[in-house]
């Protein structure tokens, strides 16, 4: 669908199929990025983890913040991240790809932080982070928006999906790195706070 803008040149209107379509291709962009590091990481027998994994308390580690949710463990603990991250990241890119990249880089960076400050004394890698942020921003952001569709849609995600913050949790599983859920989850409810405060208008330009 197209309309005229002020100088009757035509443009696309932002519908909801539209958002979908771009949401599905920014999230199915970054999960196959994923995956080709993942079979250069294979190829080169997992050394890209000793080089990019996350190091807690190092100084060298900060620079791992960066680039330690892009690799992984091996093939299944991608696997296991995948689904989520399509479908969470999907809804949150139905809202706008600012929403979107506002709530990656939170969980991204919170994650990591959390992880780099408490992290047990091994490598840390997995982008399990960015799904904890990512779900936990779609479960608060109603509340803070006071929007109804969206706290319905955190009730019934909670309700299918809820199960997974356990993960946040010292005690579920020695081999799970509950830092960089927790991490990840906290960004998220920060994203979640600053998209909804109020943007500044920009100032109307007179003629």
């Amino acid at each position: 669908m197209l309309d005229s803008t002020s100088d009757g040149a035509p443009r696309a209107v932002d519908t909801a199929a539209g958002r979908a379509r771009k949401g599905l291709a920014v999230v199915g962009s970054f999960v196959l990025v994923l995956y080709v590091i993942e079979v250069i990481n294979a190829l080169t027998l997992r050394s890209l983890n000793g080089t990019f994994g996350l190091r807690p308390r190092s100084l060298d580690g900060l620079l791992d913040i960066l680039t330690f949710p892009l690799l992984h463990a091996n093939l299944a603990h991608l696997f296991s991240n995948t689904l989520p991250l399509i479908i969470f990241g999907f809804l949150v890119l139905l809202s706008g790809r600012r929403v979107f990249f506002t709530a990656l880089a939170m969980s991204w960076l919170a994650s990591g932080v959390v992880v780099w400050l408490i992290g047990g004394f091994n490598v840390t890698v997995g982008a399990s982070g960015l799904v904890f942020g990512l779900f936990s921003f779609l479960l608060v952001r109603g509340f803070f928006n006071r929007s109804w569709w969206q706290i319905l849609l955190s009730v019934v995600l909670f309700l299918t999906y809820g199960g997974i913050l356990f993960g946040i949790l010292p005690t579920v599983a020695g081999y799970v790195s509950w830092q960089a859920h927790l991490g990840g989850a906290i960004g998220g409810v920060i994203a979640a706070v600053l998209l909804s405060l109020p943007r500044a208008e920009r100032p109307r330009s007179r003629a």
